[in-house]
């Protein structure tokens, strides 16, 4: 018997052929996890699919099965295998992607000093080398980098090798998670036998008293009893209770416990048994959802507050009761705390967090306890997706717009996508809702019969309230510089403020930008303040009560200095800032308004865990009057005291070079103008700009979803670009700028004699350029873009080393 096997080497694509031992023939199984000799190393691999044959000559022989049950289920397999094709991913990068972070382990090698009374060599890398394995004794790779950082170490550790002064061998370092043992106690006697041998416990009164109140404790007790809990209800300690246990009255033992990150949450029992009357529109799509026949996949087209949670909670509600499974993904799980309250409220007990704040161990828990069939609702960002659930019946995509749902690193991915495609492979329903869909989304749905999509959209025109959208009022900020006003706020956003706040309603002001200025500048030269690594303009930042601690940090890779006295060009002491950032924002709300209450709700202030839950509770509550943000704002909130909204700056976003650029800011605009008047208070927003006449500012004041998508289509098909072709993004990345551009030139001529040789007219190359962000983090960076009908088929047969591959991208930046 043979197993194929995808091994756990990010870089390597195809699966490999390996004998199974006798001893292992009837426990090995598709998905299962073991281990394997490759080249010259032990690594670890999942079995794709079992052969009773192999065109391999003498292949090698499996050598462990880390884990009787298997890791991946059948549709897993098939998803990993589909996605590996469609993306030109590695199939173990994939397969990566399924198995708990901690568990799953890739072969390092570790280095050791082998002599210690030699000359310390001239190169300073090797230097360093040497005294950190002095001062900490044998270390991994990967242990090794993270002392490192941008310097390749590896080459000279290669050469010390060679020349006898380290060791090195692989290894495959054990998984980093386990299940967890507490230690308990359980009475090992009846109540009535353990009241006997309360007279004689021990020799002092103390330790008496210590033991007999162990005892009582435990007679009180019908289950088995964390120790921790015992001592301190009793004041007892082990050495009493282990005296108990040689006595025959007790047991100590161990018992496994999950790690659940939802343990401390309480469900809000009203919520739970709150009836939710349906409108005519929610009952038609959840009528067609839940009794669906030809077609799997919907989209949930519905305007900000017209209720498609309710509906997602419905149909789960159908699911579970016809024995299946759900996955509901969110675009940032600490983002929609309200939309995971509702579902633990509604399925106690039942629910299960995925999401990227977890400890390693709280993640693994939650994947054994789906694995075991004893979660039937998984929450969670786009990692939830591949959560080893059974028998799935439902996967919903909330807010499927979001580009948080694109993973941005390798392997590269659409979480939208693949979810569509998991769907169809699990025979299960997909629900796409949003407010405003992408362009490619609403054109494939409803274009199904075209982009062979079974699919339909259903439209959700109203919301469930009483309250309409609320009206939008475009302030012309050219205008109100020409009038005098120089602040940050337009003169109707001042006075529409002054009025929620002495009513006791609550505003909401949103910018895309954090910091206190946008770029630090030298008045005399001109001269911008750029990051060494990234060379993009550096932010202010303003620290401490009074304003009076300044730094400048890269948002790209959080490099960060002090704000300099002089101009490092010309001398000058003219330094100044321009721009505004969230901080700013605040600051001009507080000195207008000094008895407000104000928080702010960006990356800077959100950094720690439960911190997004913590600021949302906090307004919520009504123990802010404005809530200042940044994109976070755009995610699904309902805060009924919200009778304002104000857009600092809607023109952020329009301008960048990609065309995705207009879509991205209407979205943005849409989803925040829908935070206001959610209630029977109503509400309205101003949307600040410098080009009004902008037809994304235009259509999303009139809150016309319809119109944009019109004009968007029409500009898409002018341009050639989806959904009227496809791209495909090829990125080259080194420190030697040099490098990279060369590299970018000879694989663009060799796509470009590709498309000569094939006559295929409908393919083109746009570059080879350097991206948008040309430095990043030290490294710079050169793109082609492949416009064509296929690029994958295009691409498949073409061995590119060393490049990043991104089909279908959300940008092109």
């Amino acid at each position: 018997m043979f197993a194929r096997l995808a091994v756990n080497i990010p870089a390597i694509s195809g699966i490999f052929d390996y004998v199974i031992p006798t001893e292992l023939v009837e426990k090995i199984q598709a998905g299962c996890l073991v281990t394997a000799p490759f080249g010259n190393q032990i690594v670890q691999g999942i079995v794709i699919e079992l052969t009773d044959s192999s065109t391999i000559q003498n292949p090698k022989s499996i050598l462990d099965l880390l884990d009787p049950a298997p890791l991946l289920t059948a549709p897993q397999i098939a998803l990993a295998l589909q996605l590996a094709d469609s993306t030109l991913n590695p199939l173990a990068a994939i397969v990566g992607l399924m198995i708990p972070t901690g568990l799953s382990q890739q072969a390092d090698i570790s280095y050791e000093l082998r002599i210690t009374n030699h000359e310390l060599p001239d190169s300073k890398v090797a230097t360093r080398i040497i005294n950190l394995l002095k001062e900490r004794g044998a270390l991994r790779g990967r242990q090794i980098d993270s002392h490192f950082a941008k310097v390749d170490w590896r080459k000279t550790a290669n050469s010390l090798v060679k020349k006898g002064i380290l060791s090195a061998k692989n290894v495959l370092p054990p998984p980093r998670v386990r299940p967890k043992h507490i230690r308990v106690a359980q009475l090992a006697v009846s109540p009535e036998e353990a009241q006997i041998a309360m007279e004689s416990l021990g020799s002092t009164s103390q330790t008496q008293a210590r033991r007999e109140s162990a005892l009582r404790f435990l007679i009180k007790q019908p289950d088995a009893i964390n120790l921790s809990w015992i001592y301190a209800e009793t004041g007892c300690n082990l050495a009493d209770l282990q005296e108990l246990e040689e006595r025959g009255l007790i047991r100590l033992f161990e018992n496994e416990i999950f790690r659940d990150s939802l343990a401390t949450k309480q469900v809000d029992k009203q919520t739970s048994t709150q009836v939710i009357n349906l409108t005519p529109e929610q009952n038609f799509a959840l009528e067609k959802i839940t009794n669906y026949q030809l077609q799997n996949s919907f989209l949930l087209y519905g305007v900000t507050g017209s209720g498609k949670t309710e509906i997602y909670l419905r149909a789960a509600q159908e699911t579970i009761k016809r024995g299946k499974q759900v996955i509901i993904l969110v675009p940032e799980i600490a983002l929609t705390p309200q939309l995971v309250h509702r579902f633990l409220s509604r399925f106690p007990g039942q629910v299960g967090l995925v999401h990227s704040k977890l400890s390693e161990g709280e993640r693994y828990d939650t994947w054994r306890r789906a694995r075991d069939g004893k979660i039937n609702v998984i929450i969670g960002a786009r990692s939830a997706l591949f959560s080893p659930l059974k028998n799935i019946g439902l996967i919903v995509v909330d807010e499927c717009h979001d580009s948080s749902y694109y993973q941005r690193e390798p392997p590269f991915y659409n979480a939208v996508t693949t979810a569509q495609e998991y769907a169809k492979l699990c025979n299960a329903i997909c629900v796409l809702g949003s407010a405003t869909p992408t362009v490619e989304q609403r054109f494939q749905f409803e274009n199904s019969l075209k982009s062979q999509v079974a699919g339909q959209v259903l439209s959700l025109p109203n919301r469930v309230t009483d309250s309409d959208l609320p009206p939008i009022e475009v302030i012309d900020m050219r205008a109100e510089l020409k009038n005098g006003n120089r602040g940050i706020f337009s003169r109707a956003l001042t006075e529409s403020l002054a009025e929620v706040i002495s009513r006791k309603e609550q505003a909401i002001l949103f910018l895309n930008r954090r910091g206190t200025a946008t770029y630090i500048f030298c008045r005399d030269c001109g001269t911008t303040l750029k990051c060494p690594n990234c060379e993009t303009p550096l932010t202010l930042h303003v620290t401490g009560q009074k304003s009076q601690v300044s730094d400048l940090r890269c948002h790209r890779c959080n490099y960060t200095r002090q704000k300099p006295k002089t101009c490092a060009n010309c001398g000058s002491n003219q330094i100044r800032e321009y721009g505004l950032g969230s901080e700013r924002v605040e600051q001009e709300v507080k000195a207008l308004f000094p008895q407000a209450r104000t928080l702010r709700w960006d990356w800077d202030t959100t950094r720690t865990k439960d911190a997004h839950e913590i600021i949302l509770t906090h307004f919520a509550n009504h123990q802010a009057d404005v809530l200042i943000g940044t994109q976070m704002l755009a995610k699904g909130l309902d805060l009924p005291l919200v009778t304002l909204v104000g857009i600092v700056l809607a023109d952020v976003g329009l301008n960048l070079p990609d065309p995705y650029a207009h879509e991205k800011v209407f979205q943005t605009l849409t989803q925040v103008a829908g935070r206001a008047g959610r209630s029977a208070r109503g509400g309205k927003v101003i949307m600040q700009s410098f080009t009004p006449e902008n037809y994304a500012i235009q259509f999303a004041s009139q809150h016309d979803v319809n119109g944009f998508y019109e004009r968007e289509l029409k500009y898409r098909k002018e341009l050639g670009y989806p959904p009227f072709a496809k791209l495909a993004r090829l990125e080259y990345r080194d420190v030697d700028n040099a490098k990279a551009e060369s590299e970018a030139h000879k694989l663009a001529n060799k796509l470009k004699s590709k498309i000569e040789a094939e006559a295929l007219h409908q393919t083109e190359l746009i570059g080879p350029v350097p991206c948008f962000f040309a430095k990043d983090n030290g490294i710079y960076r050169w793109q082609i873009v492949l416009r064509s009908p296929n690029p994958v088929s295009f691409l498949r047969d073409i061995k590119i080393n060393d490049w990043r591959i991104e089909i279908e991208p959300i940008n092109i930046l």
